[in-house]
């Protein structure tokens, strides 16, 4: 019996933010894996190394997480005023599935990064010293993302002195701009329900007070003290416990329901990372994962989220677009949590540490609109070249 030799692929192995992932250009990939279908998927199945039945992801680039088993594509735009088209697919750990419901805002630093190093940029637009503009179309969901990328040489400048709590070491900064970070979910409105809180039954749990919220990604928020938690628990706290998994998965169905995201319970299943479950809480000490200890008097409240069904270690980069937007509007429960007012900016707390965010919402015509978003991440190349998966992938 004869087995197919490995084929190689051009890829680069990318961290961005508190995530990392295997970014491709699209002309690189095999011929049946640039449009969207089943041939694309099973390659990224393959170099993630998914499903893991073992949850380890042993033979692929996978880290078993939610935050590190990622592709991304990149290619030049066709859309007027972009530079790059960004598409990302979550690659399921334990399932046979890719779901490219919606972005990942921590590795969208890492898409303006890597459009400079893969020559998707005009050469006239990269300064010698200084700051290129990135303009990305994410694809995913449609929308604007401007990446501020620092140049020195030529070159995407890597290493810095900025400090990204859930990083361990520093890098240089990168500031990103999310335009009109609404989702153009069903209705087109921020809040889906036309509601800044909404009673949210939930099968099994109860009722719950609820903020349900499409900026930067479809996101279910909830109070921690109405499901027993603080909203300082670290992950161990939250992953170890199957019962309090099993509830947020309920909780997260029934919002997905409520918003309009899908029709019937069982459509959850193809689409696990979105939306977002988070729970909030006013600020308080804590020690985050990494023993630093994190004042109350430092933060303005405490956030929690899960993806794909699990504590996440520090904060998504589009969760974050969320809790700014929330943030800024007053009567949602983010906001409440964090004081009320209508702040243009807040600094929350996560189980890695804290997180800054700035949002532009206004009140226009009855409905709240949020212009844009702003955090600064940084992102560094891991390892480059190629990517092997056996012939018969694709």
């Amino acid at each position: 019996m004869t087995h197919p030799a490995q084929i190689k692929i051009p890829a680069t192995y990318m961290r961005g933010g508190t995530s990392k992932g295997v970014f491709f250009r699209l002309q690189d990939l095999p011929e049946a894996c640039q449009v969207p279908g089943p041939a694309r998927d099973q390659l990224f199945l393959r170099v993630i190394g998914s499903p893991d039945p073992y949850g380890t992801h042993t033979d692929g680039m996978g880290g078993a997480t939610s935050s590190t088993s990622k592709c991304v594509i990149l290619s030049k735009s066709t859309q007027p005023g972009h530079d790059v088209n960004y598409l990302y697919g979550q690659v399921a750990i334990d399932k046979a599935f890719v779901d490219w419901s919606g972005n990942c805002g921590n590795l969208s630093t890492g898409a303006g990064a890597f459009a400079i190093h893969a020559g998707l940029i005009d050469p006239a637009r990269i300064p010698q010293n200084g700051v290129c503009e990135v303009r990305i179309w994410q694809a995913n969901i449609h929308k604007t993302i401007i990446a501020h990328v620092p140049v020195s040489n030529g070159q995407v400048q890597e290493t810095g002195d900025f400090e990204l709590d859930g990083v361990t070491f520093p890098a240089a900064e990168i500031v990103l701009e999310f335009i009109d970070p609404s989702d153009d979910g069903p209705g087109g409105a921020m809040f889906p329900t036309g509601n800044l809180v909404d009673d949210l039954d939930v099968p099994g749990v109860g009722t719950l007070k609820a903020t349900l919220i499409t900026a930067g990604i479809p996101t279910v928020f909830i109070n921690a003290a109405d499901i027993g938690y603080q909203g300082s628990e670290l992950r161990e706290a939250i992953n170890g416990d199957p019962a309090a998994l099993a509830r947020f998965e309920a909780i997260r169905v029934a919002g997905a329901l409520r918003m309009g995201l899908i029709k019937t319970a069982e459509e959850a299943a193809t689409r696990q990372h979105t939306p977002k479950v988070a729970f909030v809480a006013p600020a308080r000490d804590y020690t985050a994962s990494s023993g630093k200890l994190i004042k109350a008097g430092d933060i303005d409240l405490l956030v929690r989220a899960l993806s794909m069904g699990k504590l996440h270690h520090a904060m998504m980069g589009t969760c974050a677009v969320a809790i700014g937007t929330a943030a800024a509007i007053p009567g949602t429960l983010v906001n409440l949590a964090a004081g009320g007012g209508q702040p243009n900016a807040v600094r929350f707390g996560h189980p890695s540490g804290t997180l800054r965010v700035g949002a532009d919402a206004a009140l226009e015509n009855g409905q709240w609109v949020v212009k844009k978003a702003v955090m600064s991440r940084s992102a560094r190349i891991l390892m480059e070249g190629w990517v092997r998966v056996p012939g018969d992938m694709v």
